[in-house]
């Protein structure tokens, strides 16, 4: 009687045993497969061999003072598209939509012809007092009839026009000078505070008046992506790069129908994600520059308890043919000397890994529930 009543504890023992033990050998078979730095996976990413899933080999490098220095040599190298922006300044030229302001001395008649609204203008698009160029780049003026100063300066279009004036008067004194510049225009968006068109005059218009006349850069602007698409093509500007250059972003002068777009800075974050307390896109500074102390920062720091300091990634060009890994071991506090002076680019993603013994733990905790449902279904059959 008393081996019948021991026989089913010791069965319930044996298969708890049973189940415990197998756990613990799922656990510690799974356990070490989540690090991507150490294990299978990621021995396959370092020797170039394929796991069973016939996933294709990428590379880990370690960041170190070897990789930051290879890093600054190729960004020195980079040359900057906004170098064949800067180009000598040319003198405005008249064309269709201007108004020009002519008067021919000793007679005050001609000043009458003057087409236009009163010098009061009620809209920002109606033309002030003047003579408006056509569309075919003609001015009709008093016994002149139509002259065409198109394409010309105002110097030289005042002397075509005296001397078409020479048929009706005698050495005639003619004065003539742009009343309002609307044939060139160029457009400027994103982060300032009034996009829009802005009309260029006889002063040539160098990015920074571009910018002022836009308003300023709004406190979101990235200032080292922005992009100036000229006939059909973009060229970036890295303002912060030419100041470090010492070259002067005036010397980049704007042409008619150029666009220039400052983007936002959330558009070039970075993904920061794993064992950290704010899981988030980390953005850029003002200059445009990011670290990875710096998104490290913005996201909270790791998690004390539960990270793995050693175990920090920077995934890049995940979308690519090529993408990048690189590996930083945090678990000393100089390594973060290293992290401030490794430059991440828009769209990486920061990963930190989790501890073996939180892993198991978060495997124990998914397994544990299985097992109970097994031992409670054992103990009703017995």
């Amino acid at each position: 009687m008393k081996s019948s009543i021991t026989q089913p504890h010791t069965g319930l023992r044996r298969l708890l045993a049973a189940g415990v033990t197998g756990t613990v050998l799922s656990g510690c078979a799974l356990a070490p497969g989540l690090n991507i730095h150490g294990n299978d996976v990621g021995t396959a990413f370092q020797t170039g061999e394929k796991t069973e899933q016939q996933e294709p080999a990428v590379p880990i490098s370690e960041i170190d003072v070897t990789l930051l220095r290879q890093m600054r040599e190729a960004a020195r190298t980079v040359s900057s598209s906004s170098a064949s922006l800067i180009t000598a300044p040319t003198p405005y030229v008249l064309g269709p939509g201007d108004v020009l302001n002519i008067t021919v001395w000793d007679h005050p008649e001609l000043a009458a012809a003057q087409s236009g609204p009163s010098q009061t203008v009620t809209r920002a698009a109606d033309p002030v007092a003047g003579f408006v160029i056509d569309q075919q780049g003609n001015v009709m003026f008093p016994y002149a009839g139509r002259v065409h100063v198109a394409g010309m300066r105002a110097e030289d279009a005042q002397a075509v026009l005296a001397k078409a004036l020479t048929k009706s008067f005698f050495e005639p004194q003619v004065t003539l000078r742009v009343a309002s510049y609307r044939a060139a225009q160029v457009y400027v968006d994103g982060e300032i505070h009034t996009p829009g068109a802005q009309s260029i005059n006889d002063i040539p218009m160098g990015l920074y008046e571009a910018i002022s006349r836009a308003g300023g850069f709004s406190a979101t602007a990235d200032q080292s992506r922005m992009v100036l698409v000229r006939d059909g093509v973009s060229h970036s500007i890295n303002l912060s790069q030419l100041l470090e250059r010492g070259q002067n972003p005036s010397d980049i002068v704007l042409r008619s129908g150029d666009v220039l777009r400052v983007p936002a800075r959330d558009e070039s974050g970075v993904f920061v994600m794993g064992e950290v307390n704010k899981p988030s896109t980390a953005v850029p500074m003002r200059n445009g520059k990011l670290t990875l102390a710096d998104a490290l920062a913005q996201a909270g720091s790791v998690t004390a308890n539960s990270s793995d300091p050693g175990q920090v990634y920077v995934i890049r060009g995940s979308i690519s043919d090529e993408p990048l890994v690189f590996h930083l071991d945090a678990k000393s506090p100089v390594s973060m000397v290293l992290a401030n002076q490794f430059d991440l680019e828009p769209r990486d993603v920061v990963y930190v890994d989790s501890g073996n013994l939180v892993r198991f733990s978060r495997i124990l905790s998914l397994l544990m529930p299985a097992v109970n449902a097994g031992l409670t279904a054992a103990v009703v059959a017995k």
